[in-house]
């Protein structure tokens, strides 16, 4: 059975899991699902059509389904999906989606976001997601995988970030970034590969050599940036990863995060 504090409010129609706990002064509106074994320790929101997976906890003054920061948003039923097992600490946002942009906003499992970040409007945020204090993502953007968010760091509405991507602290992100990337800067640059994520994540010695030489071609080498684009793409075969990066680029309708010296 459940456990909800007589100080919370909870509407009819709202779905609580097995197991869950809805601690003092929780708001859960009348379109909410909550999965199982999770815990709203108190003082949490849960509005909109919002659905929350299993064993999740949420901390206080977190707002899960708040309405778009969009103005075209006319109070249509959008929806915000949450999977299982994430921590959502104090006075982190989570919108639902807008109708003009799919109408979803999704994220995945297991992932951690700290006080006060946000996940705008039709965003999609993939599994073991990190956003640090005040990570903040504009509408639209497209998340990958393991993607580690820096304190106080902005991304661009529209912009994608490719799995196991490391954004530093105070970054403002304004264009998409490689699988495997790592970026600072107050306009965000391209400065290496996440050696430490890849290597977190099983890479070979064998493995890192490749995707290191193929950067260094991609990035660093003689003439533009389109040329040397197109000489790398035979080396897709090379490595999982590589695949994975250039079939990222392939995909890309925005600018792409560059090292500072690239042309």
């Amino acid at each position: 059975m459940s456990k909800i504090d007589p100080t919370a409010r909870v509407a009819d129609g709202a779905v609580i899991g097995a197991g869950t706990e809805i601690g003092p002064y929780c708001i859960i509106g009348p379109h909410a699902v909550i999965g199982a074994n999770c815990k709203l320790i108190g003082q949490v929101t849960v509005i909109g059509h919002t659905s929350v997976g299993d064993n999740c906890v949420i901390s206080p003054f977190a707002v899960l389904g708040g309405a778009p920061q969009d103005l075209s948003y006319k109070g249509e039923p959008t929806t915000l999906e949450i999977g299982s097992g994430n921590t959502i600490r104090e006075g982190a946002t989570m919108n639902v989606g807008t109708v003009k942009g799919g109408g979803k906003t999704r994220v995945g499992n297991d992932g951690y976001f700290m006080n006060n970040s946000h996940v705008g409007h039709d965003c999609i945020v993939g599994n073991n997601a990190i956003f640090a204090t005040s990570a903040t993502l504009g509408g639209h953007c497209e998340i990958g995988d393991a993607v580690y968010i820096g304190g106080l760091s902005a991304v661009h509405q529209f912009t994608r970030i490719g799995s196991y991507v490391m954004v530093g602290g105070l970054s403002g992100v304004r264009d998409d970034i490689i699988p495997y990337g790592l970026v600072n800067g107050q306009y965000a640059v391209l400065e290496s590969l996440n050696l430490i994520g890849m290597k977190r994540r099983k890479f070979t010695k064998q493995r890192l050599t490749a995707v290191r030489a193929f950067y260094q071609k991609l990035f660093h080498g003689p003439g533009t940036f389109a040329a040397r684009l197109e000489a790398a793409r035979p080396l897709a075969s090379e490595d999982p990863a590589i695949a994975e990066i250039l079939d990222f680029i392939g995909k890309g309708k925005r600018p792409l995060c560059l090292p500072a010296i690239a042309k």
